[in-house]
């Protein structure tokens, strides 16, 4: 039986996640698998790949050869370079830096800024808005009293006289008829 290293393809389109899996070579690209020995994202940055390295040193020491995809990545871990014995095993590969909680982001921004980290985070808009809300909402409930209070006494007369001129209108009419 021919065995081969090679990627078995997974994930959405335009957004490829690949196993690296040990396969004899008659079967599909997707079939089933002898064994997965890493993981591969090319699409992260920078790309992340993972290979459990004694599996991998195990199948190529029994015969099971890489596609060239995999021996590149094989390279990049160092795993080829240890099987072949080549001097320089720690390979190429980039690991992402440790990302930074917000927290201490925001004790660091404070730190600069001066101030002590028991401080509420404030920027310019949110301080602008703040200063809006508290001042527009005094003048808005005094404007919408005074209307209010004027406003029916006004209409109440004029809402009456065009209803009592239509009634004299009507029995104006009524005895010419």
């Amino acid at each position: 039986m021919a065995v081969k290293i090679r990627l078995k393809r997974l994930g959405k389109v335009r957004v490829p996640q690949y196993r690296i899996v040990v396969v004899d070579s008659r079967k599909k690209r997707d079939g089933k698998v002898l064994e997965e020995i890493g993981i591969y994202h090319p699409k992260e940055d920078p790309s992340y790949i993972k290979v459990v390295s004694d599996r991998a040193q195990y199948w190529l020491g029994v015969g099971a050869q890489p596609s060239e995809a995999v021996a590149k990545i094989l390279r990049i871990t160092g795993d080829w370079q240890t099987f072949r014995g080549i001097s320089g095993t720690e390979g190429t590969l980039q690991v992402k830096p440790a990302k930074t909680a917000k927290q201490d982001i925001f004790n660091e921004a404070l730190k600069e800024a001066g101030g002590d980290s028991s401080a509420e985070a404030v920027t310019k808009k949110s301080a602008a808005k703040k200063a809006e809300k508290k001042t527009e909402p005094k003048a808005d409930k005094k404007a919408d009293e005074a209307p209010a209070e004027e406003t029916p006494a006004a209409d109440a007369p004029a809402a009456e006289a065009p209803a009592a001129d239509a009634a004299e209108t009507k029995t104006d009419a009524e005895p010419s008829a």
